[in-house]
C-alpha cells in the first residue's frame, strides 16, 4: 500500500508515519519504479504498535527499547518490565505535579470573585505580584507540564 492508504488505514497522518521513519522506528519501506513508497502488513503492524505506546505516553526512546524486544520475540522481557515500572513511576510524579498545579491554579482563581475591570483583576494583580516575587507561590512551574499545547518536548513528540 501507498503512504496514503497506511495513513487512512492507521488513522495516523502522513507526516508522522516519514517522522517515524526518520527516527528509525519505522523501517524504510520499499519503492516503485516510480519512488513511491510501498508499505505491507509489518509495516502497519508496527505503527500500530508505536502508535498504540504513544497513547500511553511513551517517550520515542522507550518505544525503540520496546521495539527491539519486539523484533527479537526470543529474549528474556525482564528489561520490557523495568521499563514500563520505570515508566508508571513517570506517570506517578507527572501526576503529582499535576495536582499541585491545580491547587496553585485553584489558589489563584480566588483571588478573583467575580467580573471586575481588569485594572482591578485579582488574578492579574497576583500574577504580576507573583512574577517579582522572591518567594513566588505561582512560580514553581516554569513551563507547562508535559501534554499540555505549549509543551514541545523532543522526547515526546509526535
Amino acid at each position: 500500500m501507498k503512504i496514503g492508504e497506511l495513513a487512512k488505514a492507521a488513522n495516523t497522518p502522513v507526516e508522522t508515519i516519514r517522522y517515524y521513519e526518520r527516527e528509525q522506528l519505522l523501517p524504510e519501506p520499499a519503492r516503485t519504479e516510480g519512488n513511491y513508497r510501498i508499505y505491507d502488513d509489518e509495516h502497519a503492524q508496527r505503527l500500530g504498535f508505536i502508535r498504540r505506546c504513544r497513547s500511553l505516553d511513551m517517550t520515542l526512546d522507550e518505544i525503540r527499547s520496546l521495539l527491539r524486544f519486539r523484533d527479537a520475540p526470543g529474549e528474556d522481557c525482564g528489561q520490557v518490565n523495568q521499563l514500563l515500572d520505570d515508566h508508571i513511576g513517570h506517570v506517578a510524579a507527572r501526576i503529582s505535579e499535576l495536582k499541585t498545579l491545580e491547587k496553585q491554579l485553584k489558589a489563584l482563581r480566588l483571588q478573583c470573585g467575580g467580573s471586575e475591570s481588569a485594572q482591578n483583576c485579582g488574578i492579574l494583580q497576583e500574577l504580576d505580584t507573583a512574577a517579582l516575587a522572591s518567594d513566588d507561590p505561582f512560580g514553581q512551574h516554569a513551563g507547562h507540564v508535559h501534554g499540555s499545547l505549549h509543551n514541545t518536548s523532543a522526547k515526546r513528540s509526535t
